[in-house]
């Protein structure tokens, strides 16, 4: 087993050489400390949606076309990137060493490449939370789901960054993905560009998809807790999989709704 894994160690650093620009200090104690933080961020956030929608009440909308394509194009570039590096790492991982490392992925977190952007990953869950100001201004419905969806994704990414959960890396690596074609969609959208009529079910269905492999992965990662690189408690897999379940359940009623029913009309959740 040593010996796989460090020839694994070898063959990744052959195909992950960092580029520069992820080699800088490593923020990893000022963001363990940003944990507690979080939930003031929350909080603040679930307050100005309260104070946001009674101001616009008896308020005209805002276009705001220009800012949300320029929103929107920022966060796909980001997300596109984000999906090739930890992608090829993920990859690179799978195919040296076997899925189980992948899973029991704590052993890599020191990684000049998965430190640089689990780092970003982390950050960039206080900057999307921007989406939602554009519904609010724009006068859009703001669905449950936005909102809890991304309050929690923001503190169970910091919750995980701090706590170096095996499971993460799957969770990073398969919402960089999932965010690449929906920040692209979003868009294109905005700045009114014809797009496939079945984009908006097909990026629902990812999200779905990657709840449902979020579990498994996060079950194989309690049951291979003993395992190196695989450390996790009970309490963190419980966490792990509350979440899951329910943005499985709510993501999945979504899809029910805009696209099933009769007269359904899709929305992707945001924007």
């Amino acid at each position: 087993m040593d010996t796989s894994m460090n020839f694994s160690r070898g063959l990744k650093m052959d195909l992950m050489q960092p580029y520069d620009f992820e080699t800088l200090q490593d923020l990893r104690p000022f963001l363990e400390e940003y944990w507690v933080s979080s939930f003031l961020i929350v909080i603040v956030y679930l307050l100005l949606i309260v104070v946001g929608q009674n101001y616009m009440r008896t308020r005209t909308s805002f276009s705001l076309q220009g800012p949300l394509i320029l929103w929107s194009f920022f966060l796909a570039i980001f997300s596109i990137l984000g999906t090739l590096r930890t992608w090829k790492f993920m990859g690179t991982v799978m195919f040296t060493v076997g899925l189980k490392q992948t899973v029991c992925f704590a052993i890599y977190t020191d990684d000049a490449v998965v430190r640089f952007w689990s780092l970003l990953f982390v950050l960039s869950k206080v900057v999307e939370l921007g989406d939602t100001a554009f519904i609010i201004l724009r006068k859009r419905p703001l669905i449950f789901v936005h909102w809890y969806h991304h309050s929690t994704v923001l503190l169970f990414t910091s919750f995980g960054y701090k706590n170096k959960v095996p499971s993460g890396g799957w969770f990073m690596t398969m919402n960089f993905g999932v965010h690449s074609v929906m920040y692209t969609y979003y868009t294109m959208k905005a700045a009114k560009v014809k797009h496939p009529n079945l984009l908006p079910m097909v990026i629902t269905s990812l999200q779905i998809l990657q709840m449902v492999l979020g579990t498994i992965f996060g079950i194989l990662n309690y049951i291979w807790r003993q395992e190196k690189g695989c450390h996790t408690t009970t309490e963190h897999f419980f966490w792990s999989f509350m979440l899951y379940g329910t943005y499985f359940i709510l993501f999945a009623h979504f899809f029910h709704r805009a696209y099933l029913r009769p007269k359904g009309k899709a929305a992707s959740k945001s924007q």
